[in-house]
């Protein structure tokens, strides 16, 4: 069954001034995610094996965010693709117009019913531009100081902050999930959108270094984009474990509901 979530009336998936996305369809794809994810858990536990125990706690919010990028995709009513090349910028490719269509169609071949991209210039950046998609699952306390939850454990008690990362710091028109787990599943529990993050609004870039833990350079979003990506929470999942949650000062700042 899917989840009942709490919708703001105040704020939409907008773009130059175009609504691209409903939070009807918004909750569309997330519950489609959702499902997606409880039915890979599902195929996976006949063969004994827990997919997201195998994939780790460092994998598994790309893992979501991939899900809910391709469901944002379904549920856009062709305003969105996903972008063709791995390193492309954004993920989401805008498609609203006829003119960004026939653009769109003129970047790929398509053999075997594959769509090859032509140039990777061509997706990072797209002409258009369009949505950046980010996931977290929040950071909790220390394990010196609380035992850190396991791979399927409820987090949203113990979360003390969250934020998304970037490659760059020009990263905007983000659509930012929150996920934790329910019923042992990553489940995504709230949605945020902005138009107008700022350079400022991202850490300064983090490089990886010799014998380092990152592979990759990485802005973590200062407490003014997690400010604003707050003000623009698009759903809260309709339990009230989040909506007590979210409703912290440093947060979304009030009961959504």
């Amino acid at each position: 069954m899917p989840y009942s979530y709490v919708t703001n009336p105040n704020h939409a998936v907008s773009l130059r001034g175009t609504v691209i996305l409903s939070n009807d369809d918004v909750v569309a794809a997330i519950n489609f995610c959702n499902h997606a994810l409880r039915t890979l858990d599902e195929q996976t536990r006949q063969f004994d094996i827990n997919i997201f125990e195998a994939m780790g706690m460092r994998n598994l919010s790309g893992i979501v965010g991939e899900y809910f990028g391709k469901s944002i995709q379904r549920f856009s009513h062709d305003s969105l693709h996903s972008n063709l090349h791995q390193d492309g910028y954004p993920d989401l490719l805008l498609t609203y117009t006829q003119e960004q269509k026939d653009y769109f169609s003129t970047l790929y071949t398509v053999a075997n019913g594959k769509k090859y991209p032509r140039d990777k210039a061509l997706f990072s950046p797209y002409l258009y531009g369009g949505l950046e998609v980010k996931a977290t699952c929040g950071s909790t306390p220390p394990a010196s100081r609380v035992p850190k939850p396991l791979i399927g454990e409820q987090r949203i008690t113990l979360v003390n902050s969250f934020d998304w990362k970037a490659h760059h710091r020009e990263t905007n028109n983000l659509l930012g999930i929150f996920w934790d787990f329910l019923d042992e599943v990553p489940t995504i529990v709230a949605c945020f959108y902005r138009n107008d993050l700022a350079i400022d609004d991202w850490g300064r870039i983090v490089h990886p270094t010799d014998g380092g833990g990152r592979t990759t350079s990485v802005s973590i979003m200062a407490k003014t984009g997690i400010k604003k990506m707050c003000d623009g929470w698009i759903a809260v999942i309709d339990r009230p474990e989040y909506i007590e949650a979210f409703s912290h000062s440093k947060w979304i700042g009030y009961r959504v509901k």
